[in-house]
Order: structure tokens, then sequence, then C-alpha cells
């Protein structure tokens, strides 16, 4: 008996006939291992093979995918079909033919997925507060949008990032608004916006999912240039004005922010439209850019408006990731908004 370049057995024509039963046992236990044998069920497979080896397939007809075993779980091989999760879903809806369940986190909790596949998984960062004292607009939550991502297995962690909390200057110095923080699922994340920037001291803006709005270079050492974004998931926040107080609006996830005019702060970037729960829902918005004339408002997304004078600028709205605004006196900038995960599976 004889074995292919790959290890199959063949009889040959000098084999006896005594050696066909051999040949042919040995020829059934290579099928077994290397052949995609069909089964039921995943219990009818374990049942028929209580130990399998490395590289051993089969295919299930409750599910009609592929199996290989990879030393220690069976997997697909077939390419993975649709993830499912066993919490319980915040919506369902149908949309050309396809039946989806979705899940919404507005806070940290846990994913628990029974069965690996794809997903579409929406990650969207905390928004960042504005500056205080000649402030620019906080940046927006970066804004991951991933279709087709994959999910094991397993009990998976979300979380969802907080808002940078709302600044207020003291003794004239000024202050950088403060970052929003990273929100997660699993492997995948989506970092926080940049604080904005203000006047008076060097409180610069900084980077993040997009980046904060830069107070007037004309302040006391101001900084003119607003703070970049990451690229796939926000945008750069407005330059300040180089003549008089008008400060830059924060990045938004879909658009940079303007810059800011003599006096006059700079509309926040705008954010980014996501359907996955069958509505349309603009998230990720910058903050608003304030101004001794005419504070500026926020991103479309959640962000908020600067502002001037004895009012409190506004903060970024709940579970969007929109940046706080800017406040150009003494009063509190605007707080950013939290971040948000939404997780949608084929039904």
């Amino acid at each position: 008996m004889a074995v292919t370049p790959v290890g199959n057995p063949y009889v040959e024509s000098s084999d006896l006939v005594a050696n066909y039963p051999g040949a042919s046992e040995a020829l059934a236990e290579r099928i077994d291992i290397v052949g995609v044998n069909p089964f039921a069920n995943a219990a009818a497979r374990d049942a028929a093979i209580p130990s399998p080896v490395q590289g051993q397939m089969c295919s299930l007809n409750d599910d009609n995918k592929g199996y290989r075993y990879d030393g220690s779980a069976w997997i697909l091989f077939s390419g993975a079909g649709d993830a499912n999760f066993t919490n319980a879903a915040t919506g369902t809806f149908s949309s050309g033919g396809i039946s989806y369940k979705y899940i919404t986190f507005t806070g940290s909790g846990e994913l628990i997925v029974d069965r690996a596949g794809f997903a579409d998984v929406l990650i969207v960062g905390g928004g960042a507060s504005g500056g205080a004292r000649v402030g620019g607009g906080g940046g927006a939550g970066g804004h991951l949008e991933i279709l087709n991502a994959y999910l094991p297995v397993g009990t998976l962690t979300v979380t969802v990032g907080a808002g940078g909390a709302s600044v207020t200057e003291s003794a004239n110095l000024g202050k950088t608004g403060l970052a929003g923080s990273t929100s997660r699922v699993g492997s995948y994340f989506s970092t926080g916006g940049g604080g904005g920037g203000a006047g008076l001291i060097a409180n610069l803006p900084q980077t993040g999912g997009s980046g904060g709005g830069a107070a007037s270079s004309a302040a006391p050492s101001g900084g003119g240039a607003g703070a970049a974004g990451t690229t796939g998931l926000g945008n750069a926040g407005g330059t300040g004005s180089t003549t008089d107080l008008g400060n830059g609006g924060g990045g938004g996830s879909g658009a940079a922010a303007a810059n800011a005019t003599a006096n006059n702060g700079s509309i926040g970037g705008a954010g980014v439209s996501n359907s996955f729960t069958n509505t349309a829902v603009t998230r990720a918005g910058g903050g608003g850019g304030s101004g001794t004339g005419t504070p500026a408002a926020g991103g479309s997304g959640g962000g908020g408006a600067g502002a001037k004078g004895a009012s409190a600028a506004t903060s970024g709205t709940v579970n969007t990731g929109g940046g706080g605004g800017g406040h150009q006196d003494n009063a509190a900038s605007g707080a950013g908004g939290s971040g948000v995960v939404i997780i949608r599976v084929v039904v």
C-alpha cells in the first residue's frame, strides 16, 4: 500500500488481497480526519468524535457551517457567520429584508457572546471639556464605526468613557479643558476628545479623538493652532483668532472646527450620523469656542455652546461624546458628554 504526497493511502497492483481490509480501514480513518464529515449538531459530533485531532474537520446540519479542530476547540473554518449576544436586546428591527437586534450601552457593563462571528459596532469616546478664561471648545470623543467586527465567544468588557469635567480658571491664569475617557468593547476602542485650550498662560489645546479648540493668539501666551484629531476617529480643533479674543471650537468626528474670527468664537466641528438602531442619530460634535463678542454654538451631534460673562458654558450632551463649550471669563466651561457603545447583530 502506498500514499499520496499529502498522506492519503491507496492500494497498488502489487498488494495482496489479504492487505485490502487494512488498506480500506486506513483510507476510512484518513477520511475521518481530513474529510468534512456531516453531523446533525454539535452534540452528535462530540459523541462520534470524543478525541478529535488538530486539523480534523466536520460540518453541522443545524447551522450549515463547517468547523475545524484547532487542537483545543472546534472553530469555524468556512468563514464566520453572525455573532449572537444573550443580553436583553435594547431593540429589534428589519431593514432590506434583514432582521437585526441591537444593544445600547449608556454605561459600562458586559456583553455576553454565545456565538462567535460578525457584528456591527459603534464606539464613541467621552467628549472633552472646554477651556476656561479665553477658552476654546472641547474636542468630541472619537467616533468609531465598524461593520462586520469579529466578536469571540465569551464575556466582553464594555466601557463607556466619561466626559471631561468642567473647569474654572483661577487667579486669571486660564485653564485647559480636561480630556474625555476612552470607550471600548472587547479589543475595540475609541479615545476621548482633547481639552479646549485657554489663554493668559500657555494652556494649549489637547489632541484626542477630536482635538480641542485653541485660544486666541492675541491673548497673553495663547496658542493659535487647534489640536489635531485622531485619523479615522475625529478632526482638528479650530484656530484662535490672531487679533482680539475669538477662540476656536473643538473638532468634531465629521469635520474640523472652523477658525475663529476677531472677538468671535468658532462653531464646533460637526459630528457623524449613525443608524445602527434604525434611527439616524448624529453624535460626537465639538464644543463651541468662546469670545468677547459672540460665543459660538457647539457642533451638531451634542457639542455644547461657548459662553461669556456670568453664564456657564453648555456641556456636551450625555451619551453623544460631544465636546463642552469654552468660557471667555471666570465662570465654568462646559463638561464633555459621555460616550456610548452600540452592538448590532443579524438575527
